[in-house]
């Protein structure tokens, strides 16, 4: 299948950084929380909804992904079209390409919910970007114009990208 794949990165929104707490079960912050809500309903005024979801099993990501998901009302999918997949939460930018690459061709939007520095490096790596900065809540818009098995570096056109504080560029 050929054309039209949209990829959106994004990181997980701001955790609490709590001593003696496991890294995987650091939950959002109150601002962590806005600022998921708000990236959904960024994605949701654009009618950018994700037909898949890859999403980090850590306790920050799958609650970035609720508030998302919840911003996005009932155009979000449906919940066996979220993956949990705990080689995200571990992933480098390759091991994030490589997911991307597995995804069925009937998934024209993926959406990765994970964490840095993987999530930057993989937008950087698909766009060829170097100039992008990626704080938590960062949300990329790529685009592509093949199957999810043959996206590859440098073969994206970075189409948007939102950030809390910045907005949209």
């Amino acid at each position: 299948m050929d054309g039209g794949r949209t990829l959106l990165v994004l990181r997980h929104a701001k955790a609490a950084g709590e001593p003696g707490v496991n890294d995987a079960q650091r939950p959002l912050t109150g601002r962590g929380r806005r600022n998921a809500t708000a990236a959904g309903q960024w994605l949701a005024a654009r009618g950018l909804t994700p037909d898949w979801v890859l999403c980090s099993p850590a306790l920050r990501a799958r609650e970035t992904w609720e508030r998302v998901s919840a911003a996005l009302g009932p155009a979000a999918p449906a919940a066996d079209a979220v993956s949990f997949d705990p080689r995200v939460y571990d992933a480098g930018a390759q091991d994030l390409l490589d997911l991307v690459n597995e995804q069925p061709d009937d998934a024209r939007a993926l959406l990765t919910v994970g964490h840095n520095p993987a999530s930057e490096h993989l937008v950087s790596a698909l766009t060829g970007r170097s100039d992008i900065t990626f704080p938590t809540c960062a949300l990329a818009v790529i685009r592509f114009g093949v199957a999810w098995a043959a996206v590859s570096p440098g073969g994206g056109e970075l189409a948007a990208l939102w950030t809390p504080r910045g907005g949209a560029l």
